[in-house]
């Protein structure tokens, strides 16, 4: 492991019993405790690096100050463009930020445009109030406009502050707001998040010193057999899931230990946006309470889910909440494969500005349309068993995409993805093309197409098959 990967282990692993700490505090003394150790965390990794975040966070409040009406596009604007600037400050004689610096800076530029939103749906229903005289139902809204100090306590709180899960400022604001912390379950799902962590770490680092990334780059690699070099993009995406799982599912236990996230079962609590019906304690029954709204990854359905599109909706879950509330609906195209590049596209810009990000982002397109004109041509077609070979056979085909996906995104510089890519002979490029083509020939496509289009417009976009097995049966 590298230095900077054992500071954020070490970041980790003293965010979980910290959490259990403040449990026991006031909500002013948890507000002030969770604002000073993140702010802490950010100036000791970060050092004057810290400054961007703090731009970010003063810049976006003015914003809201000024127009509330029109924050979002214009905290998105400007969140995006200073990331900008973030990514190139070298070119203007600055330091480059450091790695977590960079982490920082992702996760602010998420809550912060979350924000600008809340903000601006808080003075809307607010205006309904006024004129309607009567409380609008709105679920999960803001009661009212923060300060900069409560801001200032959102953006760089403790929690999850250079490993997410990202939450919304309504999540952090209930969190302050807990009336009974203690009575609260902790313990019990902070040990069930945390036991297979161990098997995630051992296996990141066993197979990682099998298959190290840095092979791919040499003349020794390309000098090995087609299925050799085919193989190596499994072990690789094997490692980055590993390393992900066990990342990922430390900093939910840091949340879970603190109580972030906490809501009754009968919110219906989504990742990243929290409870989606309104709901009120009942004192005579004994509440049942979840952490979903902090769930940031779902292990198994992220490698047993049959489809491209399906897969994404369990990895790194609340940012995705993010994109298809604030990104996909505003999307400048109409078509549904137009709108899911962009939001490829803004996610990639997101992540950096290397070439290999948008070259994995901007390929899902590509393998969303080649599976949904094969299950419009084909899989309709076929019975029961039939379904069930064709499953199994996407569900193969879809983790190689993934496979084949990641080594972009690993390798970064276009010219290394190339370079893979072109040792196997773009082959996923290549299936994913055919599939269409079949589709195409079999005249099948736009009804499947429509239908992934209504799949992402319902709320938290998860349909029944979205749960699906290979060898399930769907109505």
């Amino acid at each position: 492991m590298s230095p900077d990967e054992l500071v954020y282990l070490g970041i980790l692993a003293a965010s979980i019993p910290a959490g259990f700490l403040f449990r026991y505090l006031s909500p002013p003394g948890k507000q002030g405790a969770a604002l000073l150790l993140g702010l802490s965390v950010t100036i000791a990794t970060c050092n004057i690096h810290t400054l961007h975040s703090l731009v970010t966070v003063i810049g976006t409040w003015i914003i809201i100050k000024s127009s509330w009406k029109h924050a979002p596009a214009l905290s998105l604007s400007w969140t995006f463009l200073y990331l900008l600037f973030f990514r190139l400050v070298t070119w203007f004689g600055l330091p480059p930020p450091t790695p977590f610096a960079n982490a920082v800076q992702l996760l602010l530029t998420l809550k912060m445009v979350s924000l600008a939103n809340e903000v601006k749906t808080f003075h809307m229903e607010k205006k309904k109030d006024v004129s309607s005289f009567s409380k609008s139902p709105v679920v999960g809204g803001l009661s009212e406009e923060p300060s900069l100090y409560d801001i200032l306590s959102y953006s760089y709180c403790y929690v999850g502050i250079m490993t997410g899960p990202f939450f919304r400022f309504q999540t952090y604001a209930d969190w302050l707001m807990q009336p009974a912390p203690l009575a609260l379950p902790g313990l019990a799902p902070c040990l069930q998040r945390l036991k297979l962590v161990p098997v995630y770490g051992a296996l990141f680092l066993a197979v990682n010193s099998v298959f190290p990334l840095a092979y791919v780059r040499t003349d020794d690699f390309l000098d090995q057999n087609y299925f050799f070099r085919l193989f190596y993009m499994i072990a690789v995406f094997f490692v980055f899931r590993m390393r992900f799982y066990a990342a990922w599912c430390g900093a939910e236990a840091g949340c879970i230990s603190a109580g972030l996230g906490c809501y009754p079962e009968k919110s219906l609590c989504k990742p990243g946006g929290g409870p989606t019906v309104n709901y009120s304690p009942d004192p005579s029954v004994e509440e049942e309470y979840d952490f979903k709204t902090i769930q940031n990854i779902d292990c198994y359905n992220t490698d047993f889910c049959v489809k491209v599109r399906h897969g994404m909706r369990y990895w790194n879950m609340t940012v995705q909440w993010w994109l298809h509330h604030y990104i996909y609906p505003n999307s400048p195209f109409k078509a549904y494969a137009l709108k899911a590049g962009w939001t490829m596209f803004i996610s990639a810009y997101w992540h950096g500005l290397h070439v290999g990000y948008y070259l994995s982002f901007l390929t899902i397109p590509l393998c969303i349309a080649a599976e949904s004109a094969m299950e419009a041509s084909v899989r309709a077609k076929l019975g029961p068993r039939g379904q069930n070979i064709f499953d199994w056979v996407h569900w193969f085909l879809k983790m190689r995409a993934y496979d084949y996906m990641c080594m972009g995104f690993v390798l970064l510089q276009a010219s290394d993805t190339i370079n893979y890519w072109t040792s196997i002979y773009f082959i996923m490029h290549i299936i994913a093309v055919c599939c269409i083509v079949v589709g195409k020939v079999l005249g099948g496509g736009r009804r499947e197409g429509r239908r992934g289009e209504k799949e992402e417009k319902r709320e938290g976009g998860k349909v029944e098959e979205v749960n699906k097995k290979p060898g399930e049966k769907t109505d």
